[in-house]
Order: C-alpha cells, then sequence, then structure tokens
C-alpha cells in the first residue's frame, strides 16, 4: 500500500437513462429503458442501461428488449432508443469538470474517471472528501446529473468504493481500512472475478474476498494460473500500483451495424457503410488522427465472417477516400463470396493512425447500433 496516494474514481448513475430523464422530466418516477435496436422490429435488440426503477423490476443491462418488456409489461414504463450524440456532449462537459480537480486524470469510458488528487490534498483523505463533495456539487449544479465517488488509496480501491452507495453515494476508504472493507464483500465484487471464476472460487471454498485474501498464493497460482493467481492474490489485499494516466491513442476505430433485412446488394451494403465512414471520419477527426489502413468487414446471416483491408503508403486524411475504399473492399468481397449467402452485419474499421489532420472534417451525426 502506498499511503501518500489518494485515487479519486467518479462513476455516472445511469448515465444514459439519467440523460434522457435531463432532458425530458416527464420521465422522472417513471421506469426508463435505454435501448440498443436491431433495425428489426421496435422488440428486436438489448438493453443499454435501465434507471434504478426499472432495475427493481429486473430489468439490467444486455437482456433482450422483450425480456425487459415483460418485466414491466404491468407498470408505465418508457423504452428510447440510445442517443449517443447527447451522451458523449454531456460526458465531455463532466469531464472537463473533472481535469480540473485533478493532479492526473485518466478517463476509463463514457461515464467513468479516476482522478489522482495525492498532491492537491497533501495526501490527506479528509481534504479529498471535501473536494469530491465540490466535484458532485458542481456537476450536479451545471450538468444536473448525479455521480457516485470512491476514495481510497489506489484505483482498485476507489472503483470498488465508488459502486457500495449509488446513485449520488460518497465512499471514503483509508490506506488502513482496507482490509476491513475488502474482507466482507461477496468475492465477485473484485474486479476481474465474473461468472466463471465466482462458481471456481466456490469450488474451493471462497466466498468472499476476505477468504480469498486468506489463500495461500500457490493454491491460487495452481487453480488460475500464474498471471491470474498474483493478481487475485494481490487485488484481494487491497494492492494496486497502477498509475493514473491518459489513455494513449487508440489502435482503431470501428463501428458495425445491423442490417434492416438480409441483403448481399451493393447499394444496400454501402448505405449503411457511408453512414458508418461519416462516423468512424468525424470521430478520427475530434482526435485530430490521419489514418493508413481502411478495412471492412461483414456478418453472414449463417453467422460465419468475412474481412478485407487496404493499406495506404501515406496518411488518409479524405472522406472520399475512405468511402470509395469501402466500395471497392465490399465489391471486392462480394465477388468473392457465394451468391446464396447474405450479409446480415457489417462494419467499417480504420486504423494506422498518425497524429495530426489538415483535412476539412465533414460533419455528420453519429451512427450507433
Amino acid at each position: 500500500m502506498q499511503p501518500d496516494r489518494v485515487i479519486i474514481h467518479v462513476d455516472f448513475d445511469y448515465f444514459y437513462a439519467q440523460c434522457e430523464e435531463r432532458e425530458n422530466p416527464t420521465l422522472n418516477n417513471k421506469p426508463v429503458v435505454v435501448c440498443i435496436y436491431s433495425g428489426r422490429g421496435e422488440d428486436r435488440g438489448a438493453v443499454s442501461t435501465a434507471n434504478y426503477i426499472a432495475r427493481k423490476y429486473g430489468v439490467k443491462s444486455g437482456i433482450p428488449i422483450l425480456q425487459a418488456k415483460r418485466k414491466l409489461q404491468d407498470v408505465d414504463a418508457v423504452f428510447l432508443p440510445a442517443n449517443f450524440n447527447l451522451y458523449e456532449k454531456v460526458s465531455e462537459s463532466i469531464m472537463t469538470i473533472l481535469r480540473s480537480y485533478a493532479d492526473k486524470f485518466e478517463q476509463v469510458g463514457i461515464d467513468e474517471a479516476f482522478l489522482d488528487v495525492s498532491r492537491r490534498t497533501n495526501a490527506s483523505y479528509e481534504s479529498a472528501k471535501e473536494l469530491a463533495q465540490k466535484i458532485r456539487n458542481e456537476i450536479l449544479e451545471k450538468e444536473k446529473i448525479t455521480v457516485s465517488i470512491g476514495i481510497g488509496p489506489n484505483k482498485l480501491i476507489a472503483k470498488i468504493a465508488a459502486g457500495r452507495q449509488k446513485p449520488s453515494g460518497l465512499t471514503l476508504v483509508r490506506p488502513e481500512e482496507v482490509e476491513g472493507f475488502l474482507a466482507p464483500l461477496v468475492v465477485n465484487e473484485l474486479l476481474g472475478v465474473g461468472k466463471k471464476t465466482t462458481v471456481a472460487m466456490h469450488e474451493i471454498g471462497i466466498n468472499t474476498i476476505g477468504e480469498l485474501a486468506e489463500l495461500d498464493l500457490e493454491k491460487l497460482v495452481k487453480r488460475f494460473g500464474k498471471v491470474l493467481g498474483i493478481y487475485f492474490h494481490n487485488a484481494a489485499n487491497g494492492e494496486d500500483l497502477s498509475p493514473v494516466q491518459e489513455r494513449g491513442m487508440a489502435e482503431s476505430i470501428s463501428r458495425i451495424l445491423t442490417l434492416k433485412q438480409d441483403t448481399r446488394d451493393l447499394d444496400a451494403l454501402l448505405e449503411v457503410a457511408h453512414k458508418i465512414c461519416d462516423d468512424i471520419f468525424n470521430r478520427a477527426g475530434e482526435l485530430n488522427l490521419s489514418f493508413r489502413t481502411i478495412g471492412i468487414q461483414v456478418v453472414f446471416h449463417d453467422m460465419t465472417t468475412a474481412s478485407r483491408a487496404k493499406t495506404f503508403d501515406a496518411p488518409v486524411e479524405s472522406l472520399d477516400v475512405l468511402k470509395n475504399t469501402a466500395k471497392e473492399l465490399f465489391e471486392k468481397l462480394l465477388e468473392e463470396t457465394p451468391k446464396e449467402i447474405q450479409a446480415r452485419r457489417l462494419g467499417v474499421r480504420i486504423s494506422g493512425f498518425t497524429a495530426g489532420r489538415q483535412a476539412q472534417m465533414h460533419i455528420t451525426e453519429f451512427v450507433k447500433d
């Protein structure tokens, strides 16, 4: 444990659904479910997120929309398509606020971030608590969004703490409190312990993080391998030396969409592909990146996949080049695919990034599935 570190983890509460509530106050006090529709009917697709009222009925991220509707059939629930333009705009504003409070900052998703505040708080947890309260108040005042915050001596503890009192919670864990904080928690609250690992833990008599911490390291390595065994041992004992730092350049930017109906008609494929090209080109522009490699992927009706790619000698800064190359790749793929095979999903990917971009940006709305 490093007693001179103070890390804050900020987790936006039920973010997508909360953004929708903010935009439309008539949704307050109703179950709100934000969905990713497949384009094949109003009941096809999956739940992206749900507010806490909907969660009381068993609605959670990842379940089919039809299943969610059955759980909420007797209440006045609202189902909405995801509005990523809105969520990214709100996220960007909140991240700007968070950066102003951090010595070091790390965004780890659209709705969560780590702040190293060791220097500005002089490693004082009381000062960090006051700072966290200011953060919550400013975000609520300026963006009308609630967040839950965890404070701890490292990223692991801060993240677990942030999830303990949702929504709008604040949980502080000092270095000397780590063992007592972790020990009673069920083992699957430890980061990296999923469903299958939980079952494996139960098989060797481990039900809580405290029991995991007491297990001999050699037994863990024998059961889970060296890398995971050592990680589980260290994490269960509250040890995490990973720094708070800005994320590096993305390796690729891609989107994949489901077609409204299976097809191999080139015009139909390109109508969707060009929308994706607009999306990923704008995203690269926001990051000030040019790219050398353009790739496509198709998922066919029998769930087999195929991909094609082209790499240029010089960085690409043109939306037309992106679209024309995608067209060439789809034409080639269709020529090489049996005529009875129909496309169900398709995607476009750009990679091989170079920092700096001179071309004029083409403005379109984000397209997400």
